[in-house]
């Protein structure tokens, strides 16, 4: 299917590795240049490199920390300076590691790391970059979340905490930007493999709680935050889509 994206540029937050950078493959797969967001200048120099080789779009990276707002505001700078973006992904960083319950969550630096990366950082980016999408008449904003803001899961409290806040605020976003086109949406993903959920001591046990008794790839992840950016998710706003193997148990 065409994705009806091609010749759009897409912002990535966090998308030099992992899940983000699974999202920047299946968006430039679809001819989607991109302006690609990290903290880490090394790979983000990598990320340019292959990604342009390997898909022939553009892309261009801005180092810089979601949680600083100079370089949030620089951010937009240098898109509105590349002629501006139609897509914004918001991924933010993993919470503090190891992960704990909440009344484990003793460590106040925690939560004001926790706080910074993963709320914080996203409305940052929400409020600075929405309102430049705005003006055309078109765009697409996906953030991811966590399965555990619907249905809370062990040793995810930081977690579950912010993710809860940045969905609340994209509710409000999206009744606030439907009309000038622009649809809002989170995708919530659970047991999802990547590197870091690899390392998880109780890999096996959490595989078999999901009902298709296996993890989902970053690639599935990457292909449903694709298809809610693309030209026929236009009617499809301020919704959570699980990405969890039918492991979440609620109604709604």
């Amino acid at each position: 299917m065409d994705l009806g994206i091609r010749g759009r540029r897409a912002i990535v937050i966090g998308g030099s590795a992992g899940l983000g950078y699974a999202i920047c493959q299946a968006l430039a797969a679809e001819g989607v240049d991109l302006i690609v967001f990290a903290r880490n200048a090394q790979k983000l120099a990598s990320c340019e490199e292959t990604l342009q080789a390997e898909y022939g779009v553009k892309v261009h990276g801005c180092a810089g920390d979601i949680a600083n707002e100079s370089d949030v505001d620089r951010l937009a700078n240098e898109s509105l300076s590349l002629g501006g973006a139609q897509i914004l992904i918001v991924n933010t960083p993993r919470p503090p590691s190891p992960m704990r319950d909440f009344l484990e969550e003793n460590d106040q630096e925690r939560w004001t790391t926790g706080y910074l990366q993963q709320l914080h950082g996203a409305l940052l980016v929400l409020r600075k970059l929405a309102p430049l999408m705005m003006t055309s008449g078109w765009g697409r904003i996906v953030a991811i979340t966590s399965a555990s803001v619907k249905q809370p899961m062990p040793r995810h409290a930081i977690s579950t905490v912010f993710r809860a806040g940045v969905q609340a605020a994209l509710k409000h976003l999206a009744m606030e930007v439907a009309e000038h086109g622009v649809t809002v949406n989170a995708v919530a993903p659970a047991t999802v493999m990547t590197p870091t959920f690899a390392t998880y001591h109780n890999l096996e046990r959490r595989i078999l709680e999901v009902p298709m008794k296996r993890a989902g790839t970053s690639q599935e992840l990457a292909a449903t935050v694709a298809f809610l950016a693309s030209e026929h998710a236009g009617f499809i706003s301020g919704q959570v889509i699980q990405v969890d193997g039918g492991a979440t148990r609620s109604f709604c």
